[in-house]
């Protein structure tokens, strides 16, 4: 059997959903040069620092980081069960004059771990553009239709009026709050620094013949030249196991953000009353040709539950990582911190192509409202009988046996709701009839929600917009499946 690609197991989340730039960012090349480039700055740093390292070495070393032979590490790890020393063997074959001085004092988390917080920061950096994208196009959607009326709903039963653009300002509000919790963290992230095997720098004394002030210099400058601002101040082994934790959780809340508003949209759907795009050949179903599932918004959901699942596995981890560390958080690293944010970037990918195509039906939503809206209307007939100088208690208990009989009507007989039928035929409400249009407007239901739109959009969705607005994206998002 020809070996390819058909015949092992990759993931869906490589394959099918998430973004190239996210991949990459989580790919061997990334990883492996990221290495290559902390040996070079700790070579560069040490020298600074008076150690016997030349300009040649650090040159060479400069020179090869990006050529990695792939095969040749993957051989040497499987002799040395050692990813980190496979590759110092592997980057010194090519560096011949360098090799003698790279890993310098240096342990495998100086340079493992500091390469993930690199590639966490960066991930964050791909992911929180991407976010304030879907800001932007769900808040354009906003101000479109602040004023269109539609049913609000309370334990998915018909409630007071709100307008479809003050429904997204909910979805809005989870959101900017998702990018306030993820951009925090990721300011917060810091280098781990080169703290040596559990966290002395004991290796780093002993070069710099017990200088403790050059151990902190080399400790700020690589962490200054990896881009960092600064980093943990004691570790032990590796960098505190917390951290990862409080990263995957808070895409974790993103992931129940988008999942809660992606079933509003797949309830909607059902309702006829707002649709995701769906393309001239898509097909719905393989037996009912007719159907337009919004297996976007599905999708969605799917892979936000599979995110907010996984942050169990950096909290148990960083639980149980015994003394200064203990190695059973490695694997699971491996698989947790990926996922999460290729799973993150694919929720917010795909949640862009369905903002960018969101279409409204206010034929369908008008007709909704009609439906209910008798009953809705009920306490301003009453207040409207009052202001003629009727009672209200009586006219409360009028409209109760009338809206009871119009209920047994649509529930028993499956009939239209004909409540205003039944109160224009009521005698006691003729003062009042000519003021029913008016009374039944739905524009005259939806209170301030157009106001806290327009209020919203302006004091908390256009600042996340203009903090990112140079980095978005946002032009015909398209999805490859």
């Amino acid at each position: 059997m020809a070996n390819s690609v058909y015949d092992t197991y990759v993931s869906p989340l490589s394959t099918r959903y998430a973004s190239t730039e996210m991949k990459f960012n989580f790919s061997d090349r990334k990883k492996f040069t990221t290495w290559r480039t902390l040996w070079t700055l700790l070579a560069q740093a040490e020298k600074e620092l008076g150690l016997d390292i030349t300009d040649q070495q650090l040159k060479e070393l400069q020179d090869n980081v990006n050529n990695v032979d792939f095969v040749a590490a993957a051989n040497e790890e499987k002799l040395t069960r050692h990813d980190i020393m496979a590759h110092v063997h592997t980057y010194a074959t090519c560096c011949p004059t360098a090799g003698p001085i790279i890993h310098l004092g240096a342990t495998s988390c100086d340079i493992g771990d500091n390469a993930d917080l690199v590639v966490l920061r960066d991930a964050f950096d791909i992911l929180l553009p991407k976010l304030a994208g879907c800001v932007k196009t769900l808040g354009e959607f906003a101000d479109k239709h602040k004023s269109l009326p539609t049913l609000g709903f309370t334990h998915f039963q018909p409630a007071q009026l709100t307008t479809v653009g003050k429904r997204a300002c909910l979805w809005l509000q989870d959101l900017i709050i998702c990018e306030k919790n993820i951009s925090h963290v990721r300011a917060n992230l810091k280098f781990r620094g080169i703290k040596g095997t559990t966290g002395t720098q004991a290796s780093f004394l002993q070069l710099f013949n017990g200088d403790y002030s050059k151990v902190r210099e080399l400790d700020n400058r690589v962490t200054q030249l990896a881009g960092f601002q600064s980093s943990y101040s004691v570790t032990g082994q590796t960098y505190p196991r917390i951290v990862d934790a409080e990263v995957v959780s808070s895409l974790s809340v993103l992931g129940a953000s988008v999942h809660k508003m992606c079933t509003d949209l797949r309830l909607l759907a059902g309702m006829n009353e707002i649709g995701e795009p769906f393309e001239p050949t898509q097909i719905g179903s393989s037996a009912m040709a007719y159907k337009q599932n919004p297996m976007r918004s599905e999708r969605v959901c799917s892979i936000a539950r599979y995110l907010m699942n996984l942050v169990n596995n950096p909290l148990t981890t960083a639980s149980v990582q015994w003394l200064e560390r203990s190695l059973d958080d490695s694997a699971n690293r491996r698989l947790c911190l990926s996922e999460a944010f290729l799973a993150a970037d694919s929720v917010l990918l795909t949640l862009q192509n369905i903002l960018e195509g969101l279409t409204v039906f206010p034929k369908v939503i008008a007709k909704n409202i009609d439906k209910v809206l008798p009953f809705m209307a009920t306490e301003n007939i009453i207040i409207a009988m009052v202001k003629i100088g009727g009672d209200r208690q009586v006219c409360h208990e009028k409209i109760r046996v009338l809206s009871l009989e119009a209920a047994s009507t649509v529930r028993i007989e499956g009939k239209d709701n004909d409540l205003l039928d039944r109160v224009i035929k009521d005698p006691y409400f003729a003062p009042i009839l000519d003021q029913l249009p008016q009374l039944l407007e739905p524009s005259t239901f939806i209170g301030c929600a157009p106001d806290q739109v327009t209020y919203f959009l302006k004091e908390e969705v256009q600042p996340v917009v203009n903090k990112y607005i140079t980095k978005i994206k946002t032009t015909a998002t398209k999805l490859d499946i």
